[in-house]
């Protein structure tokens, strides 16, 4: 028998990146790879990119630089690049990095395979279409292989929101959801791997409309799955957050209490500019109606300050949304240009003006995170534990409100859901007790 050939995926960005990216792997397991963790003994090399973030189309490059020599020594090495990039610049990488074999966009990874016949018989392989076949009909089923406590798993994909600085549309599509008996069979087989947590993914989960209740009616089916213990979902709009997911944050035991939420900005003047169709006020009296749901919530979000035309007022809308607001955890990012987007063609604001307010904004944020962990001190939560720490005997998982959580515990403790008191915090984790 010949010696299986091996894969190297580095993957980037968003959690559906690294769902994708475990796909990939499983599908062109079929075709004899078995995955390595480093990319010098690779036979394939996939990049899965990300274009949320600046420049991300340069890292790219930089990123095939460094792997010139590897096809230098191995002119058998194959390289591709998938994910959002590669949708949004598949002939430009062809053109521009010829040691690059094949690019695949993030709706057409289930013909990797078919991909990789033609790239080892020397041809090129693009494929950036938005197929009509079904990537997740065309996929096998989950491995049955051991896997960690936790997963991700993909509910929805595209968004039709079209935010004025947003490039998903663009690279992954219209909005599309999974049907729900599929998805339940699929978070069957993450149980019977090992997985005790399950986070649903999507660009707008909670426009998920692949189950008559939506994503709260396909939440309550989840719930009802023997062995899962833990629900999540993510990224999620304001204006998808209807009744019934409320509710279900306030009576479903298995999800979590932590929503991340994003707003993007305080001023309605901005939220306009943005596309965003809310209101920093409507934004606040959802906030209302989750918390009256469930109080213990952990909230999240997501800010971008420096948009297009902002001003310093508005700008102290933002900072006040987020005092009235007060988020345990937070992201936050200075505004810069996708091609293609509405706001890519305004002027832009200066840079040191941009670095000044994420400062402040994010110093803000610092200090409700850190207020929000030490207010757990004391306070028993349930922790599911994942892993070993890097001290010996201590054990890291996380609490029912995505704390990172440490603990001195016998390593049998990974996989199940402990007692914990806290008796610390540190910058981005709690010290636990195993009760």
């Amino acid at each position: 028998m010949s010696a299986p050939k091996k894969l190297f995926i580095k993957t980037y960005g968003c959690q559906m990146n690294v769902y994708d990216s475990e796909r990939m792997a499983e599908a062109l397991g079929g075709k004899g790879y078995v995955e390595t963790k480093t990319p010098e003994d690779a036979d394939m090399i996939l990049l899965n990119t990300c274009h949320i973030r600046e420049k991300a189309a340069e890292k790219v490059y930089s990123e095939l630089g460094r792997m010139k020599p590897l096809k230098a020594e191995n002119p058998n090495l194959k390289i591709g690049i998938a994910g959002c990039v590669a949708q949004a610049e598949g002939e430009e990488i062809m053109r521009r990095a010829p040691m690059v074999d094949l690019v695949v966009g993030p709706q057409s990874y289930h013909r990797l395979p078919a991909m990789d016949d033609a790239v080892q018989t020397g041809a090129k392989a693009l494929d950036t279409d938005f197929p009509d076949d079904d990537k997740f009909d065309t996929l096998k089923a989950r491995s049955k292989a051991k896997r960690g406590p936790t997963a991700f798993l993909t509910v929805q994909e595209g968004c039709d929101k079209f935010c004025a600085f947003c490039v998903v549309p663009y690279t992954r599509g219209a909005e599309v959801s999974r049907a729900s008996d599929r998805i339940i069979r699929e978070a069957q087989e993450l149980v019977a791997s090992g997985v005790r947590e399950i986070t649903l993914l999507g660009q707008n989960v909670n426009a998920y409309h692949g189950h008559a209740g939506g994503l709260a009616g396909l939440i309550w089916d989840l719930d009802k799955v023997d062995g899962l213990e833990r629900i999540r979902f993510t990224t999620s709009h304001p204006n998808d957050m209807d009744d019934a997911l409320i509710d279900a944050h306030g009576t479903c035991e298995k999800l979590m209490p932590y929503l991340h939420l994003p707003v993007q900005s305080g001023s309605d003047r901005i939220l306009k500019a943005m596309n965003r169709k809310h209101t920093a006020e409507s934004y606040l009296r959802l906030i209302e109606r989750i918390r009256a749901a469930r109080p213990d919530l952990l909230l999240s979000g997501d800010f971008i300050v420096g948009f297009p035309g902002e001003t310093d007022e508005d700008f102290e809308d933002t900072m006040q949304l987020v005092r009235d607001v007060h988020y345990g955890q937070a992201y936050s990012f200075k505004y810069s240009t996708r091609p293609g987007t509405p706001a890519a063609e305004k002027p832009q604001l200066p840079e040191d003006v941009m670095n000044e307010r994420l400062q402040r904004l994010q110093g803000l944020l610092r200090e409700q995170q850190q207020a929000t962990q030490a207010s757990m001190i004391g306070r028993e939560v349930n922790v599911l534990f994942e892993k070993s720490g890097r001290e010996a005997g201590q054990m890291i998982g996380k609490s029912e409100y995505l704390h990172a959580v440490f603990a001195e515990a016998p390593l049998d403790v990974i996989g199940t859901v402990r007692k914990v008191k806290i008796v610390d915090d540190a910058a981005n984790s709690l010290k636990g007790e195993l009760l």
